[in-house]
């Protein structure tokens, strides 16, 4: 992780910028962000970390247009998504911007080909089907184009979402806990996933994760604390991340 894109070897996938992000609660606001900074190189796998209420779902969120912020800015490649307008935002978010939810959020009533082309139909963008093909393979769902969700197992859904998140070869893919509803056996498979698109894909992928396992599948690993950046590791092992967390907030 670094915190000034200048020092990021080659090109920045993403980019945050003293980004701050507040919620009211009853007569109060709540700080979720507090002028958090990062660049994230292009082509990397990076775990965020952190308690509950450290602002790691929030930090996902605005970094992918999902929440705006309420200062600072958010870049994805070289665009600006603080200063795209309303009805520009979810455009771009749907071409440029893959995202992968815990709960898979596939259409029941849809195959899963149809689930993972949604966003280029959505988009009045035709199916490269040499790209579709490849796409399905690179997640190991060959065979399986017809099937409706409900005749997937868990792990397999994961597949078809984040084959939907690949589709439309976006600048960054987010995944929120993507493991979390996953068996272990499950869970590994979709985490090799993950760390096969980067590595083969040249995709960029950040993740929020609770379980040190998970991140240490990442290349880097992003901790938060009451809404700010405290530090990171790179390549680490199950033990340097868990004694992390452990004392994250206290120095």
């Amino acid at each position: 992780m670094y915190t000034d894109a200048s020092e990021v070897p080659g090109p920045v996938a993403l980019r945050l910028e003293r980004v701050s992000k507040s919620y009211r609660t009853g007569n109060a606001r709540v700080p979720a962000l507090r002028e958090v900074s990062l660049s994230v190189p292009a082509g990397t796998f990076t775990a965020v970390m952190g308690p509950s209420g450290s602002g790691k779902s929030t930090l996902l969120q605005c970094a992918a247009g999902l929440d705006t912020p309420d200062s600072g800015r958010v870049l994805l490649g070289s665009t600006d998504m603080s200063r795209l307008r309303r009805r520009a935002l979810p455009a771009f978010r749907r071409d440029h911007v893959g995202f992968v939810f815990q709960s898979y959020n596939l259409l029941p009533q849809l195959s899963v080909v149809r689930n993972v082309t949604l966003p280029l139909l959505l988009g009045g963008r035709s199916v490269e089907r040499d790209w579709l093909k490849y796409v399905l393979e690179a997640v190991g769902l060959t065979g399986l184009d017809e099937r409706k969700p409900q005749e997937l197992s868990g792990g397999q859904q994961q597949r078809a979402a984040i084959a939907r998140a690949l589709i439309t070869r976006p600048e960054a893919v987010f995944a929120d806990e993507p493991t979390g509803a996953l068996d272990s056996a499950a869970a590994r498979q979709v985490l090799d996933l993950l760390r096969h698109t980067v590595t083969d894909l040249g995709q960029t992928v950040v993740m929020v994760t609770h379980d040190p396992a998970a991140a240490c599948s990442a290349d880097n690993v992003l901790f938060l604390a009451d809404g700010q950046l405290d530090g990171s590791m790179a390549n680490a092992s199950v033990r340097d991340i868990t004694e992390r967390v452990a004392y994250l907030g206290e120095r």
